[in-house]
């Protein structure tokens, strides 16, 4: 027999219980029900299903540690005893809940309470849903002499039916999701719920009978965990009734659900090039401007997105790298999106005094300061870049063109450096269809802006002024900090210049103007300084300054520049969602990008606050990056994505694990991320690899093993990112290389494997 029992808990303070109304065939009975550490709020507490209860049959035997609380329904010829078994909590985990239910016979109409062992006249349920009952109707049904498939067939069945009542559960936040991502809103609630459940060994009993793990069915969860009953039941030879799982919504498919993930990805990114399996995203800053060619190389090499951090330069600088992009793009016709990172409420090293322009000529010699290669550097007009193919060491740019017209190769060119020494540079090669030419340089030496240059070759006099040296950066300041050292910062910028770079002191000053650093540390927490690169324990504090004792910074030390990172793990600092120069930057983002990386997102206040401002702007179609960079961001991510499913703008997902690890600990930042992808995947939404990526390679030029590795693991991700460094080129080129070579193997896989999935 079949009852429709709606159940509404009613929850007493105090207790462990909560009481529940129950009306079968309007016959009003009590039902006492466990109700420990069920403070999920993804979940509400009220459902509607249908029971089949039986009353006759033999035993069957449910492997497991259970606990669970009996109860009795009253009601006409119902003789039966309904028991809530309640699986292992996750452990470390409590705002979890797992819930197995089943129905057992009982011939005694008596009250039963408390806990017992399951004797021969009892029979297990399992969950199943009537093809005649209305959709969304949950049916218990029983069987006999479960075999090892029909019992992985139960529990299957019953985690349809959790899938199932959480879709009531949460019906006001679905309705409340754009109807772009209703179907992803459905998809991510189930699996939350799966993962409420205790299912290790439902993993282990798939695996026995040769199908996949429940971890393949994570994007379309309900669809996929149909396909494996219905692979079953074609293979079972018990008497299971063969059923079929309707569902409200035509369009919870399997098709359609990897569709839906597929055009939120292009949504937000674009089209992926032929034989690519993600995206390449390059970070670019102000160098752009004067090296002409980084762009146009980016684009060659394979980036289809360009990345802007709007922590550094300003929007003069933003404009005209945009306009590069975008002029580039056609002209290449090459498709690039374009990315800015709000600054975010980040305590930062405040900017330090800039050097003079200078930069440094260094050739390579041994520790007995014999040459042993001179230094290449690339002479040219302001602004020319070398070719691709040269990798010099430094890069002078000269204001006279006339000057790559009259010299020749094996010229010597002089000047006096910084310090008054004489230098030479002799020419080694000259490229007619460049205007520059290559020298070599077999001494130290330091060039500032406005250097004169003089030449010497056949027929020429020595003395003849051809060139000034330009547009030579400024580099910025810097301390070094060691083990053992105290750091001072300091709330203001009056800091003894003497001071701060005396080698034999051992404090060292810095500044950081933020309130909150000041406001909101103790004495005894940790503290960490450039992505974790520098570490150290607060020793003092006063509203102006901070006094740390460094505990790690390298075998010999560490820079801590300008605008480096500070975190405070220990430390409840409360930041505001976005600053005022968010609020600023993100109407010129919403005017010129294509995407905005909202940083350091913490809670769903931080969500409201972004939506309600591109409303005001009009950004519907601004994709919108969320980059978990936090505990509170990580552990709230389910609630951040429902919450940015209320509007229609492509969502993603960066993985920012620069800070990440710094904030939640190194060792947990492999199951964080694998974490972040899991949920990710469920709601359809792309994620951004991000901080670290190939960062030798692009700094040194050689990349380590782990780095690969990593790469390989980076490849499930909708979109890679590499940061800026002089071989930014001939990494994107790497990551291109492996890119396109997983993606051949995965067709070669589709076409050569035998093994058949139900998906």
């Amino acid at each position: 027999m079949i009852f429709l029992i709606t159940i509404q808990q009613r929850y007493r303070s105090g207790t462990g219980f909560a009481n529940c109304e129950v009306k079968v065939n309007n016959t009003e009975i009590i039902l006492g029900i466990s109700v420990a550490a069920m403070s999920f709020r993804m979940f509400a507490p009220q459902s509607t299903f249908a029971i089949n209860v039986a009353q006759d049959s033999t035993s069957s035997h449910i492997n497991g540690k259970l606990g669970w609380l009996g109860c009795q329904l009253y009601g006409e010829k119902i003789n039966s005893q309904l028991r809530m078994i309640h699986s292992l909590w996750q452990r470390g985990t409590s705002t979890t809940r797992k819930i197995f239910i089943c129905a057992l016979a009982n011939e005694s109409s008596q009250l039963k309470t408390g806990s017992s062992n399951l004797c021969s006249s009892q029979k297990s349920a399992a969950l199943d849903i009537a093809d005649n009952r209305p959709s969304g109707d949950i049916a218990f049904e029983t069987s006999t002499g479960l075999g090892e498939q029909d019992d992985i067939l139960g529990k299957l069945r019953t985690i349809c039916f959790h899938l199932v009542a959480s879709d009531q559960w949460n019906a006001s936040s679905l309705k409340k999701c754009d109807r772009t991502y209703l179907i992803s809103g459905t998809n991510l609630i189930h699996y939350q719920a799966m993962k409420d459940l205790d299912i290790e060994q439902l993993k282990e009993d798939l695996h026995s009978v040769s199908l996949l793990d429940l971890d393949a069915v994570i994007p379309f969860v309900l669809p996929g965990l149909t396909s494996y009953i219905k692979t079953l039941e074609t293979s079972s030879s018990s008497n299971y009734e063969k059923t079929s799982l309707k569902f409200k919504n035509t369009e919870l498919s399997i098709w359609d659900m990897r569709k839906k993930a597929s055009d939120n990805r292009e949504r937000l990114l674009g089209q992926l090039q032929e034989g690519r399996t993600a995206h390449i995203m390059a970070t670019v800053d102000q160098e752009a401007l004067s090296r002409q060619s980084l762009i146009p190389d980016i684009l060659n090499s394979g980036a289809t997105v360009v990345r802007i951090n709007c922590a550094h330069g300003n929007q003069t600088v933003w404009s005209e790298i945009i306009r590069k992009v975008r002029q580039s793009s056609q002209m290449l016709e090459k498709p690039c999106r374009i990315l800015m990172d709000l600054a975010g409420p980040k305590l930062r090293t405040d900017k330090q005094e800039e050097t003079p322009c200078i930069i440094k000529i260094s050739p390579r010699k041994t520790v007995a300061g014999e040459l042993t290669l001179p230094a290449q550097v690339w002479l040219s007009y302001r602004g020319t870049d070398p070719p691709a193919h040269l990798s010099p060491d430094a890069l002078l740019y000269i204001d006279n063109q006339g000057f790559f017209e009259n010299i020749e190769l094996d010229d010597s060119v002089y000047f006096r450096d910084a310090r008054g020494k004489l230098i030479r540079l002799k020419i080694s090669l000259k490229l007619s269809s460049y205007t520059g030419v290559m020298s070599e340089c077999s001494k130290t030496a330091y060039v500032p802006s406005g250097t004169q240059l003089y030449v010497k070759g056949k027929g020429k006099k020595s003395k003849n002024v051809i060139g000034i040296v330009v547009d030579v950066p400024p580099s910025e300041q810097s301390v070094r900090v060691k083990s053992g050292d105290f750091l001072v910062i300091s709330r203001d910028g009056s800091v003894n210049q003497d001071q701060l770079f005396a080698p034999t002191s051992r404090f060292q000053r810095i500044t950081c103007s933020s309130g909150y650093l000041f406001d909101s540390v103790k004495p005894g927490e940790t503290i960490a300084f450039d992505d974790g690169k520098i570490w150290g324990v607060i020793q003092g504090t006063s509203p102006s300054e901070i006094i740390v004792s460094v505990t790690q910074a390298g075998l010999k030390g560490k820079k801590l520049g300008s605008e480096k990172s500070i975190n405070i793990p220990d430390s409840c600092i409360k930041f505001e969602g976005l600053t005022s120069k968010d609020l600023l930057d993100l109407e010129f983002v919403a005017s010129q990008a294509d995407m905005v990386g909202v940083s350091f997102i913490r809670d769903v206040e931080d969500i409201v606050m972004v939506r309600k401002q591109l409303q005001k702007l009009k950004g519907q179609n601004l994709g919108v990056i969320l980059k978990i960079e936090t505990k509170d961001g990580f552990e709230k991510l389910p609630y951040l994505l429902l919450e940015a499913m209320k509007c229609p703008n492509p969502l993603g997902v960066m993985i920012a694990r620069g800070d990440l690890a710094v904030e939640c600990g190194w060792e947990r930042l492999a199951d964080i991320q694998e974490e972040i992808l899991s949920i990710c995947s469920a709601a359809h939404i792309p994620v951004i690899w991000a901080t670290q990526v190939l960062e030798s390679l692009v700094k040194s030029g050689v990349p380590t093993r782990a780095e690969i590795t990593d790469v390989a693991t980076a490849r499930r991700a909708s979109c890679i990112m590499l940061n800026k460094g002089k071989n930014i080129r001939e990494a994107i080129l790497m990551l291109d290389a492996i890119l396109h070579k997983s993606s051949q193997k995965q067709k070669s896989v589709r076409r050569h494997s035998d093994i058949q999935t139900p998906f």
